[in-house]
């Protein structure tokens, strides 16, 4: 299986997985962008489209790629959807081209958001994670909670390390200038800094990145770390557990 970036709107990422014969993307909220690379490969046909949740850069390409191809739709059971659909649930699981699609339910940034993980023979898990998790950050709380979006958080930081985390957005440069304003001796973050700067300066991809490189950079990911508590005390004093660490970054980020 090959993972395509199809760059869209300002910031975004609609993902294509395809094996030379068959693709599905993710989170198309754009059509454009999809059709001109199925036009560009025409020997690959798109049959499934997945949705992480029901914001319109993630969804407002559907009803045309629909018109476009025959892919069928699957998306959150909680969340609103103007267009033909499957439903999914927590653990639900797809079979496609010997991928094996599951269904993670991590709400926070809205009500009903849910993560797909493809598991793919032979190669590092990926984890579609639409608005929950960037690289190092997280989405902003527009529908669920600080609590909620702490345990999905969580729940993504437990897969597998080598797991390639493909958010939806680019947004990590600045991402990185928060995490380093958190934990300001952090090398790693330091380093992967530097890093990304060079890739995007050649108008390349700072994703995907993986779980074990998020437990290192990412400062949601890392609210029992002393240092990232020790920042988040001194905006609020007297947290008294990990999900008001995480909400206290959460509100900074807010204004940073």
């Amino acid at each position: 299986m090959k993972l395509v970036a199809l760059p869209a709107f300002t910031d975004n990422y609609i993902w294509l997985l395809h094996d030379d014969q068959h693709a599905l993307v993710v989170d198309p909220g754009s059509a454009h962008e999809v059709l001109e690379w199925l036009a560009q490969h025409p020997g690959i046909a798109l049959d499934h489209i997945l949705v992480t949740h029901h914001h319109g850069d993630h969804t407002g390409g559907i009803k045309q790629l629909l018109n476009a191809t025959a892919a069928k739709v699957h998306a959150p059971a909680s969340e609103p959807a103007n267009y033909a659909h499957h439903a999914v649930r927590d653990n639900d699981e797809l079979l496609w081209q010997g991928v094996r699609l599951h269904v993670l339910q991590v709400p926070g940034h809205t009500a009903g958001h849910i993560a797909w993980i493809a598991n793919i023979p032979g190669q590092d898990p990926i984890l579609f994670c639409g608005d929950t998790l960037f690289s190092a950050g997280c989405g902003r709380l527009f529908e669920g909670t600080a609590a909620q979006m702490h345990a999905s958080l969580q729940k993504l930081a437990h897969l597998p390390s080598q797991t390639r985390v493909c958010p939806a957005h680019e947004y990590t440069l600045s991402n990185l200038r928060f995490a380093q304003t958190v934990e300001p001796e952090n090398t790693d973050i330091a380093r992967h800094t530097i890093h990304c700067q060079s890739l995007r300066a050649n108008d390349r991809p700072t994703l995907p990145s993986t779980i074990g490189l998020e437990l290192q950079i990412n400062p949601f990911l890392r609210v029992q770390q002393p240092a990232v508590r020790q920042s988040a005390l001194q905006r609020t004093p007297q947290l008294n557990s990990d999900t008001e660490v995480f909400a206290t970054l959460r509100e900074w980020k807010n204004e940073f």
